[in-house]
């Protein structure tokens, strides 16, 4: 059986994974999260096996906002064995957006 060991919190999730994390910060109440959320579901399926992607709510998960000084919401980033390759506030469309990530996965991968 082959077993893969999860993280055991979010901070463990962006030091060790071996992809790239893009990290969506976000609010239910938050119109211009719902507004890019599509946006980022296109981009998790489009790098699937290349890009994890996790959806964190600042309400639910305070803590883990403050820790990376999340001020405004929508924010998006991008880890990649802890370091931080991408950091965009607000509702960003899919062609900026796929730039950006695209940027950050090269860089992961240099």
């Amino acid at each position: 059986m082959n077993t893969t060991a999860l993280p055991r919190s979010f901070n463990d999730l962006v030091q060790q994974s071996e992809l790239p994390v893009l990290v969506d910060f976000w609010a239910e109440w938050c119109s211009p999260c719902r507004m890019v959320a599509p946006v980022v579901e296109q981009i998790a399926r489009e790098y699937r096996g290349k890009l994890l992607v996790v959806k964190i709510n600042v309400d639910e998960k305070p803590h883990v906002s403050a820790q990376y000084s999340v001020q405004s919401i929508p924010t998006l980033m991008i880890f990649h064995r802890g370091r931080v390759l991408m950091r965009e506030a607000g509702a960003l469309p899919y062609g900026p957006l796929r730039q950006r990530v695209d940027q950050a996965l090269a860089q992961a991968a240099g």
